[in-house]
């Protein structure tokens, strides 16, 4: 059976992406920002590749820009005050607040925000503090 193992971002400008997600706690070398391919490790052992769009174009020459929204990443925040200092930190840096920190009828304190390429991130922690 296949193993799920990478998800891959496409990007229009590495630097300004990868900036974006070290704010959520991402660590990337930092020559990192001039690649056209940069892929991390989390401590799970599950992979997140960023490419940019000049080398999906060379890859796959028919590939064009997706619209709308088919898919979210999610971060769980240590807690629902991690959620806010979070959704701040971002939106302070410039990026877009997609809906500010609320207290969602499933029992945790959400917040969406969107990456340079308008891809939704979720922010998210128990507000019991359960995991």
């Amino acid at each position: 059976m296949a193993t799920l193992d990478l998800v891959g971002i496409i990007v229009r400008d590495m630097a300004t992406s990868l900036r974006f997600y070290r704010l959520l706690g991402l660590e990337f070398p930092p020559d990192a920002d001039t690649d056209s391919h940069v892929e991390v490790m989390l401590d799970n052992g599950f992979r997140i590749a960023w490419d940019t769009v000049d080398l999906m174009q060379g890859i796959h020459p028919n590939w064009a820009e997706p619209t709308g929204h088919r898919m979210v990443l999610a971060f769980l925040c240590a807690d629902p005050v991690e959620v806010d200092d979070l959704y701040n930190r971002v939106v302070a840096a410039g990026y877009i607040g997609y809906r500010a920190p609320w207290d969602a009828f499933w029992g945790q304190r959400y917040a969406v925000v969107q990456d340079p390429d308008h891809n939704l991130i979720d922010l998210f922690a128990p507000l019991d503090g359960a995991a």
